[in-house]
């Protein structure tokens, strides 16, 4: 990113009404140009002298090249790390290869040291489900839990970009992951019962829904959508998109979710492309959303019913996205319905609205 649409990237963050404001850093990896997160991080604090809002700092990152100076700084502005971790070092390689071999153990090296210099909670791990992973669910939880991770996001693969390409030697269909994310979360309560209180954020964000009066805001169940108004992406590329996904849409060549150019000095613009996709998610009007039984949880996601069949409107019962949550709310009501005293209030407790895990 040039330094002239990095520094507009900044003072456009304040262009939002809210008074707590996360900004994360993405990449590839912005570790590789920590300078450019320093000079962001600084002039947003400076602004922010005049402003007065509430800021959280998050570097997504493979954290290889973290060093104790960056964790300095990151300490000093209370910046948070968030990683990944798929699960044990043979499984973790697997999926993400590196010339040594050594991604796991360069990640978790650098966990320690952002845990000794940063601070125990400062950094935060998910996991993405590929093909190699179905059959380990047990070994994927119990990696989180040796590591002492107090929190696991079982996710599955998305739908864009790279993952996208190699769907053939990576994907899989809904009902493996439904029924691999079944075996992670018996696991996730199996610890829970002996006294490791560690949380699964999928679940936590579905009891959320169901159990709470205050939604947490998880942006790919907001209904109509957050994209482009919860999160705004500014790219590399120069421009603004409406969210992670509409960003990996344009390295696959699909540029149609793009807002405008970051720099593009025309306030008095509508964001059009805004205003399509909440009228494309908006479940009242949707046909399938509007007599669905989870109609007050969920809505369609467009971006999704873009990736998969290059069109927002695609009846939502074709998307992952819907076939995906049914089942995840499905099971969590039989969970919850049959459920003992100590599991509801387990699941109480994570339905408490707080962060509900960071995209790495």
């Amino acid at each position: 990113m040039s330094i002239e649409d990095l520094n507009a990237a900044c003072d456009q963050v304040f262009q939002s009404s809210a008074q707590v404001l996360t900004i994360e850093f993405q990449g590839g990896d912005p570790l590789l140009r920590f300078d450019l997160v320093q000079h962001a991080v600084l002039r947003i604090t400076k602004i922010n002298e005049r402003e007065q809002r509430s800021l959280r700092f998050v570097i997504a990152s493979t954290l290889h090249q973290l060093t104790s100076a960056i964790c300095d700084f990151c300490k000093e502005h209370s910046i948070y790390l968030s990683t990944s971790i798929d699960g044990p070092s043979w499984l973790h390689n697997r999926n993400r290869p590196t010339k040594e071999r050594n991604a796991y153990e360069r990640t978790v090296a650098a966990i320690e040291l952002a845990r000794r210099t940063i601070g125990p909670d400062s950094v935060s791990a998910l996991m993405t489900t590929t093909k190699s992973a179905l059959s380990h669910a047990h070994a994927i939880v119990d990696e989180y839990v040796r590591l002492g991770l107090p929190e696991i996001f079982v996710r599955p693969l998305s739908s864009y970009g790279f993952a996208k390409r190699n769907q053939a030697r990576l994907g899989y269909s809904v009902d493996e992951f439904h029924h691999f994310y079944k075996a992670a979360l018996d696991r996730v309560l199996w610890w829970n019962a002996r006294g490791v209180p560690i949380r699964e954020v999928y679940a936590s964000i579905i009891c959320n829904k169901i159990l709470s009066t205050f939604d947490a805001g998880y942006v790919d169940l907001q209904s109509p959508t957050g994209a482009g108004s919860s999160v705004i992406v500014y790219n590399y590329d120069g421009y603004m998109y409406p969210s992670d996904e509409a960003r990996m849409l344009a390295e696959s060549g699909d540029h149609s979710l793009r807002i405008k150019l970051i720099r593009e000095n025309d306030d008095k613009s509508p964001l059009g492309i805004v205003s399509i996709l909440r009228q494309a998610s908006e479940p009242n009007a949707v046909a399938g959303c509007d007599t669905c039984a989870y109609h007050a949880y969920c809505g369609p996601n467009p971006i999704d019913a873009q990736a998969q069949h290059g069109c927002l409107t695609e009846p939502v019962r074709n998307t992952e996205h819907c076939a995906r949550h049914l089942a995840l709310f499905d099971h969590m009501f039989e969970r919850i319905s049959g459920a003992s005293r100590n599991e509801l209030d387990i699941y109480a407790s994570w339905a408490k609205p707080v962060g509900l895990g960071v995209a790495a």
